[in-house]
Parts: structure tokens; C-alpha cells; sequence
């Protein structure tokens, strides 16, 4: 008989705010055992996270609990600040979403990790800032030493993503709760750290609680899933039973979401929306008293890249690839060497304001939707933001503009009025979404939007973003980790490894007849994942 470590007992989460009240978890009730990995699964807003934080207290005040969620004979629901505090970070750790948010901007990642180290073991700095290093080896950070002393906005995604585990397996907890923890990061990567995970959790005895949206993912890391849908739990089970007989609708809905198809083919037009030419971006080193450069981070280099009308060009590679790095140097908004054409105009020597007309044109979808887009100001007001600096709609459209970005990325027009942290994370990035397609650009650099989005409406996405495509004849550069989403999205794809481009080619080239070994690599993790 498995020992039960956690476990919730008709648990129920309702939002108040003002006379209305959002009825988020619903009579939920699992248990976790030690040693074992439980999955939890769910599309965006289906009451994961919120159940996962729930165990923490970490939910805001407008929540009002009921149930129980006994750990260790105590109810952690009825748990004091103090008590609670003990149970954090030190028995039971998590790995939040968006490692952006959960760290702190002011610290480097070596203070973040030692608080945690002098908070619940006592550990002199000396002692901590030795045990912070083994674990930025231990979670597979490059150059662990140099990225002690870096500060969250200093590392990629991928990156602060790791050191985020890491910081959560300080203190060894009995438990670790997973909210999507390789939602950010590349394949390869990926299978890394699950693999991480998978020899920790031998190591310690430790049990996992494993949220993501992600069923192919679940299937690998778990012995048990538990799937939700609407705040209530529709089916649970060992893991293979759920996969070869399951038994709920939307089980069966959510195993036959993968990513498919192609885009529309194209005819080969001459006509370039945006060409780069030797596009480099270094970084600098600086040392010494006199803070003299003595090296330099090459994060692209001696770039060259064209995308036509109509176009997509897929560009894959890790975490740390320069991926990102190259689409803001391409946008102007991050300094580089080289020339830049969008439709044949030199942008690289104009000036930020001379460049302002071109933005319309050319629109970007960040990564991570909760950091680019404003807390304070409704959705309404972030997808009319455009609208109103580039003076493209009267006050009597602009309402109509607006309802209808919305209606196109499959949001409801009557949360409009709403902020972003009311939505969940697939939300907010079809938030960022309906922010680009408002101003009915010709270019728009894609920095992994489905990243954050559940598989159902990753497709659905995907449809869409082709769907626009073709009735706009907008082109497209889609950074992704994803090859699975790249394959649906490409017309041609170009992989970059550490700054250069290590191949390139149609998307049909690429996949059925890699050149590289590292195209290769990054193939057999995509296609190991998805077994």
C-alpha cells in the first residue's frame, strides 16, 4: 500500500470580488503518495494552478477555501502565517509558471537561492553560495559560476526557468509542485530536466505534483493523472489506463490535440517584407576598476535573414540560442550591427522616432504574456493602445475594433472591461495576441505565443494565426521551441545554435533530411516526447 503524503479532500475555490463570485475549484479531491509522481491536467483555466497554490496559501485574499488539504496529520488550510511559512520552500517547493514574475528583478539569482538555504537550513553565506552553485550544475545551467552573479532579466527564458528549479530543490522537499516547469523550455532541454527531475525524485523519495497542459508531457513524468475541466475533476487514474482507455469526452478531446497540418503554400514571391543583413548583437563583458571590456556574450552573429510576403519563417533552437535576441534587433529594439530592410527601407539608419511610422506594420507577441502587458489598464485599453497612438480609429470604432481582435483570437468581448490578472496564462496570451492583430500589421515576429497555451488551443491558434495569414497576407517569424507547432506553422525553418545558423531550409527539408547533428538532436527530443 502506497503511503499518502497529500491529501485534498473537497476542496472548493471561489473568487469574490465586489456582489459577483467565480466558483473556481469545484469538490476536488486527490491524494499524493510518496515517492510517486501525480499529473495533473487541464486546459488553461481549468482550476490547476489555482488547486496547486491553494495548498500553499498562496492565492489572494478575495479567495475563500473549503475542504481540507492534510499534509503531515495538520490542515494547511487552517495553517498560521507561521506555520505556513515552515511548510513553504522547505517540505514542499514549487516551480511556478513564469519564472519572470516569481523572481525577484533587484537580486541576483546566488542572493535568491541563499535566502532560501539561510531561511530554512541555517546556512552560513560562504556555505550557501557553494551549495547555490552545485545546484545551478545540478539543473544543468551553463557557466553556473558567471550566472550566480546574474540578475533574472540577464538570463533567457530557459535559464531562469532552471534556476527557479533549482531554488525549489534547495532545501530537498518532501514535495514538489510543478506548475508547467518546461513550459518555457526547448526540447532538449526538456527531456533534461524531467530527467532531472526523475533522478532527484529516486534520490530524496520525493513526491511530485505535476501540472501542465500538456498530455504527451504527463504520460512520460507520471504513475497517476488527474484531469480537470471547468474547476472540477473528470477523470482520474494510472497513467497508461487514462492514455488506452479513457473514459471522459474530454480526455479523449485533449489526446487528440497535437499540433497539425501546414500552412497554405505560397507562391515564391521576390517581394521581401523584412531582410537582415549581418545582424550581430555582443554583448559586453566589462571588468575591473575601470570596467574595461574584456569579453564579449556573442548572442548573433553575422546574421543574414529575409522573409517574404506571405511568408513564415520558423526559427528554432535552445534556450539561449539568440533566438529572441535576433527578432528585437530586427524590430529595432535591441541595438545591433548590420543592415535592416522592411520593404526596402533602410531602418538601420533611421532614428527610434523616424522608425515609429514602421510599427504599425510590424508587431511582436512576447513570451511571456503576464510581463508585457500592463496590470493597471484593462484589456480593452492594452488592445486599444495601438489604435490610439497610431491614431487608426475614432472613439465611435474603436470599441468595435476592439470586440473584434477579441471575437478573432476566441476571447469573449464582454471581458473586455477585465485586467490581466484575472485571466490564466492561455488567456493572457491570446490577450498579447488580439494586441498585435488589432493594427492589421503586414509583419509579426511570434516569440513562442503557444508556449503558454494548453494543446487544444494551441490547434486552434495555429488555425487561426493561418487563417489570418491568408486573408491578410501577413508574414510571420515564429520563435519557437515547439517543432511540433513550427511544423504547422513554417513555410521554411532555420535553426540557430549559440548565435549563428547552423542549417537551414523549407520545413519539409529540414524535417524528413537534417543536415546537422544538432538538427537531429533536436528532432529525436521533439519526436521522444511525443511517443
Amino acid at each position: 500500500m502506497a503511503t499518502s503524503l497529500l491529501e485534498i479532500q473537497d476542496l472548493e475555490v471561489v473568487f469574490n470580488q465586489g456582489d459577483s463570485s467565480n466558483h473556481a475549484v469545484k469538490k476536488v479531491s486527490f491524494q499524493l503518495n510518496a515517492g510517486e509522481t501525480l499529473g495533473l491536467v487541464g486546459e488553461s483555466g481549468s482550476g490547476k494552478s489555482i488547486s496547486a497554490l491553494s495548498i500553499l496559501q498562496l492565492l489572494p485574499e478575495n479567495a475563500q477555501h473549503q475542504g481540507r488539504i492534510m499534509f503531515e496529520g495538520n490542515n494547511l488550510l487552517d495553517a498560521s502565517v507561521k506555520q505556513i511559512r515552515q511548510v513553504r520552500g522547505n517540505q514542499i517547493g514549487m516551480i511556478f509558471q513564469e519564472p519572470m514574475t516569481a523572481l525577484n528583478p533587484l537580486h541576483t539569482i546566488e542572493k535568491q537561492i541563499c535566502e532560501v538555504l539561510a531561511l530554512h537550513l541555517g546556512m552560513r553565506p560562504q556555505q550557501a553560495s557553494h551549495r547555490a552553485l552545485e545546484l545551478l550544475e545540478l539543473v544543468g545551467i551553463q557557466e553556473p559560476a558567471k550566472k550566480l552573479s546574474a540578475y533574472p532579466h540577464e538570463l533567457s527564458g530557459g535559464q531562469r526557468q532552471r534556476a527557479m528549479i533549482a531554488m525549489a530543490l534547495a532545501c530537498e522537499p518532501k514535495i514538489l509542485i510543478a506548475d508547467e516547469p518546461t513550459t518555457a523550455l526547448d526540447v532538449t532541454v526538456q527531456r533534461q530536466i524531467l530527467s532531472l527531475l526523475a533522478e532527484l525524485q529516486k534520490k530524496l523519495g520525493m513526491a511530485i505534483l505535476f501540472i501542465s497542459h500538456d498530455l504527451n508531457l504527463i504520460r512520460h513524468v507520471s504513475h497517476r493523472i488527474c484531469v480537470m475541466k471547468d474547476g472540477e475533476l473528470v477523470e482520474s487514474g494510472q497513467t497508461e489506463d487514462v492514455f488506452s482507455q479513457p473514459k471522459h469526452p474530454y480526455t479523449i478531446e485533449l489526446l487528440n490535440a497535437e499540433p497539425s497540418g501546414a500552412p497554405e503554400e505560397i507562391a515564391r514571391s521576390e517581394h521581401k517584407i523584412i531582410e537582415g543583413r549581418d545582424i550581430r548583437v555582443w554583448f559586453p563583458v566589462k571588468a575591473g576598476f575601470f570596467r574595461k571590456t574584456v569579453d564579449h556574450i556573442k548572442a548573433v552573429t553575422d546574421l543574414s535573414i529575409a522573409v517574404a510576403e506571405g511568408e513564415t519563417l520558423g526559427i528554432v533552437g535552445e534556450s539561449g540560442s539568440g533566438k529572441t535576441t535576433l527578432g528585437m534587433a530586427l524590430l529595432k529594439l535591441q541595438d545591433s550591427e548590420g543592415e535592416i530592410y522592411f520593404e526596402g527601407d533602410a531602418l538601420h539608419t533611421m532614428s527610434q522616432k523616424q522608425c515609429r511610422p514602421y510599427r504599425r506594420q510590424m508587431q511582436v507577441v512576447f513570451q511571456d504574456p503576464y510581463g508585457s502587458l500592463s496590470p493597471r489598464m484593462t484589456i480593452a485599453d492594452i488592445i486599444g493602445e495601438g489604435l490610439d497612438i497610431h491614431e487608426l480609429a475614432t472613439n465611435s470604432d474603436r470599441d468595435g475594433l476592439i470586440i473584434k481582435a477579441m471575437e478573432e483570437v476566441g476571447l469573449n468581448p464582454l471581458w473586455r472591461h477585465r485586467y490581466p490578472h484575472e485571466f490564466s496564462g492561455g488567456q493572457r496570451q491570446r490577450i498579447a495576441i488580439a494586441r498585435a492583430l488589432v493594427l492589421k500589421p503586414k509583419l509579426i515576429i511570434l516569440d513562442e505565443p503557444t508556449s503558454a497555451l494548453d494543446r487544444t488551443v494551441q490547434s486552434q491558434v495555429i488555425e487561426l494565426m493561418r487563417n489570418l495569414q491568408k486573408k491578410y497576407n501577413l508574414s510571420y517569424i515564429f520563435i519557437s521551441h515547439d517543432l511540433a507547432v513550427v511544423k504547422a506553422m513554417s513555410h521554411r525553418i532555420l535553426v540557430m545554435k549559440d548565435g549563428e545558423v547552423v542549417e537551414q531550409g523549407s520545413t519539409d527539408k529540414i524535417f524528413h533530411q537534417p543536415q546537422t547533428a544538432y538538427t537531429r538532436e533536436l528532432l529525436e527530443a521533439a519526436f521522444e516526447s511525443h511517443q
